[in-house]
């Protein structure tokens, strides 16, 4: 399934076939058969959540890894910071109070369960981009990153707090300015150690700091996904890093050569992991899918009007930026982040008919749109 999965990557930059779309079959199929066979699999729901975190964490990683920041930068940042934001705020205001007024569940719950759809999945735009020109895929890593990070911490923030008011919203603040210093500090010790280490393992205990951090973050209610960002930046932009007082003290000690090669050789590695875990995520995901979940014409309505709000808001967002609406406006997927935040929701916050159904439904949908929009792009 990983090898026909790889065919699906090296293929797609051909035909435009988003690979997800391929995962999520090769899995459900491989449910058909196993029950078809009547073979004993253990129960793998609980990998999900797992597999899903390690996941949107080297995604983000990879991404960032890509990022270049430079005073020229400064304008695609900014568009694409508020073109993450402004429609995921709104968007989530408004179907979370159609959410709340159909179930009569508080608005607070219905804010919970609408918020996975208005996020933009960087496990899919970012793999989707191979046939963009150069700004256009540089827009989309951008945003499609601060979308997952920004969700996050909405969503950690709105599952925190019952009521929203100053304090609760002066305290989450405070929280990211401090995972932004301890994100600094950790960034400055790992740049360290992979300049320093000489033992011919040393991308393992790298990576695998990385996930402790995150770990840890989030055990003190603090968004490691920003740790993630900052790492990746940094690494990414070293030429430009290094020359900053006090930064250029730590380097001096650090052979520049070498690192940047181990930095190269980090990248690499992280594409390979991103790639295998993003792959088996999907895979073990469509495995779990039940063909009656996105045949379900129950919830089918449901899904086509979230996706129809979501692409007609992004739509009128992409046209007042005065961004290319060919084919930025296509590229907001749902995926993986949808995924992991919908588990996450408690079940005092659970909507009843805001079920697998609709979450398969809305994901599938989007990802077909996406891949219109790819196929409409003659400059590709």
């Amino acid at each position: 399934m990983l090898l026909l999965a790889y065919l699906g990557e090296i293929s797609s930059a051909r035909t435009r076939f988003p690979t997800v779309i391929l995962l999520l079959f090769l899995g459900w199929l491989t449910r058909t058969v196993v029950d078809g066979l009547n073979l004993s699999i253990p129960d793998l729901e609980p990998i999900l959540p797992f597999l899903g975190t390690i996941g949107l964490i080297l995604i983000v990683l990879e991404g960032a890894l890509e990022l270049r920041l430079n005073k020229s930068k400064t304008f695609v940042i900014r568009q694409s910071f508020f073109t993450a934001l402004i429609p995921m705020l709104l968007l989530t205001l408004l179907i979370g109070a159609v959410f709340a007024w159909v179930s009569k569940a508080p608005f607070h719950s219905g804010l919970l369960n609408a918020l996975p759809f208005t996020i933009i999945s960087s496990s899919i735009a970012i793999p989707s981009t191979k046939n963009l020109s150069f700004g256009n895929r540089e827009f989309v890593i951008y945003e499609s990153s601060l979308s997952d990070i920004l969700g996050v911490l909405f969503f950690n923030f709105l599952l925190a707090n019952e009521s929203l008011s100053f304090s609760s919203a002066g305290l989450f603040l405070l929280q990211i300015l401090l995972i932004v210093l301890i994100s600094i500090f950790s960034v400055f010790g790992l740049s360290y150690l992979l300049g320093r280490i000489k033992n011919h393992i040393t991308y393992t205990p790298i990576i695998v700091l990385v996930i402790l951090v995150y770990f840890l973050a989030k055990a003190f209610d603090l968004s490691g996904l920003i740790f993630i960002l900052v790492l990746g930046i940094f690494l990414g932009n070293i030429n430009e890093v290094k020359k900053l007082y006090p930064i250029e003290r730590v380097f001096a000690t650090i052979n520049s050569e070498t690192f940047e090669k181990e930095i190269t050789k980090f990248k690499a590695i992280t594409i390979e992991a991103t790639f295998l875990v993003r792959s088996l995520f999907f895979l073990l995901f469509g495995y779990l899918m039940e063909t009656s979940e996105f045949l379900n014409l129950s919830t089918l309505p449901w899904a086509v009007g979230i996706v129809i709000i979501v692409y007609a808001g992004r739509w009128l967002v992409i046209k007042l930026l005065r961004l290319p609406p060919n084919p930025l406006a296509f590229f907001s997927p749902r995926g993986l982040i949808t995924i992991l935040l919908f588990i996450s929701i408690t079940a005092e916050h659970k909507i009843s008919f805001i079920n697998n159904s609709l979450l398969i439904q809305v994901i599938i949908l989007s990802v077909f749109v996406m891949m219109a929009g790819i196929m409409r792009d003659k400059k590709a």
